[in-house]
């Protein structure tokens, strides 16, 4: 189990020792989306759906989940986050909606699963707040494309 931090040497899970890491200034950003069926992106923007503000519901669930990130992923360190942004964009060409999230903090560990914690938690509520007009939508492609900080500084995928 060489080089995975997250497994001592027995091959046991533990959580990680950072306390002698630097502290840095780290960044992280996830993306994914919801893809629907058109009449479901329409009755979205157009503010028709029953249980309200489904974009404004998803988007306060996301940073709502960044923040609980390490009470749902057993060897995640808390950390002190300075910035959730979760943007939605609505794409008739998924047709669906894109969803991006970005987490700021300053510590001793990365804040990527914060990133990706936002997005999948967004899209599951955006899932939620109109399951009852399609139960077909499918979340999909839930990826970290950027990261900064830390020892291994800049990573952005292609």
């Amino acid at each position: 189990m060489a080089g995975l931090t997250h497994f001592d040497g027995d091959g046991h899970a533990h959580m990680v020792d950072v306390s002698d890491k630097a502290v840095t200034s780290r960044v992280a950003t996830a993306l994914g989306h919801v893809k629907m069926l058109p009449e479901t992106l329409a009755m979205i923007t157009e503010g028709r759906a029953k249980k309200g503000d489904v974009l404004g519901v998803a988007r306060l669930a996301g940073i709502m989940g960044a923040k609980r990130t390490s009470d749902l992923i057993p060897l995640c360190h808390p950390l002190p986050i300075t910035k959730v942004s979760v943007e939605l964009t609505p794409d008739p060409a998924l047709p669906g909606v894109q969803i991006s999230a970005t987490v700021k903090t300053t510590g001793q560990t990365g804040i990527e699963m914060e990133a990706l914690t936002a997005v999948s938690v967004t899209a599951l509520t955006l899932y939620d707040m109109v399951k009852a007009v399609e139960k077909t939508m499918v979340i999909g492609d839930i990826r970290l494309v950027m990261k900064s900080g830390g020892k291994s500084g800049l990573f952005e995928a292609e």
